[in-house]
C-alpha cells in the first residue's frame, strides 16, 4: 500500500523550501493549473509513502491542534543529526509538545503554516 498525505495551503513555495532543506526531502513531482490547482508531491526516494501540498485561490480552512503531529523516524543517527544541523542551521525553533511522550521521544518544530512535526530517534539502534 501506498499512503499519501495531502493538505491545502498559501504557502506552498515556502514548504517546498523548508521540507527539502530541513528534512532533506526530495520533489518527487509536481504539477502546475491542474483544475485550478498547483501541486508537488515531496518524500523520499524508494520510499511508500509521500507528502502532497496544493495550492489554489481559495484560503485553507484546516483546522488542527497540538495533538496533529506529523512523526518521522530517520533510520541512521547520520540522517537524524543531519536534521538537527539543518534546524540549527535555518534558526527553526525547537517547541514543546503537548504530549508527554514526544517530550521524552521526539524533537517538535513546526513548518511554515504551523503544523508540527517530530522527528525521533527513539528507532535508530545505537
Amino acid at each position: 500500500m501506498i499512503f499519501r498525505y495531502e493538505r491545502h495551503t498559501q504557502n506552498l513555495e515556502k514548504l517546498i523550501g523548508f521540507y527539502t532543506k530541513v528534512l532533506d526531502f526530495k520533489v518527487l513531482g509536481d504539477f502546475k493549473d491542474h483544475n485550478g490547482y498547483d501541486g508537488v508531491f515531496l518524500g523520499k526516494d524508494k520510499e511508500n509513502w509521500h507528502l502532497e501540498f496544493t495550492q489554489d485561490s481559495n484560503i485553507p480552512k484546516s483546522q488542527f491542534d497540538e495533538d496533529d503531529i506529523l512523526v518521522f523516524y530517520p533510520e541512521t543517527l547520520e540522517e537524524f543529526q543531519k536534521i538537527i544541523s539543518n534546524l540549527e542551521s535555518h534558526k527553526v525553533p525547537i517547541l514543546q509538545p503537548k504530549n508527554p511522550y514526544w517530550k521524552e521521544n521526539g524533537i517538535c518544530f513546526e513548518d511554515c503554516d504551523r503544523y508540527k512535526i517530530i522527528v525521533s530517534d527513539i528507532r535508530i539502534k545505537k
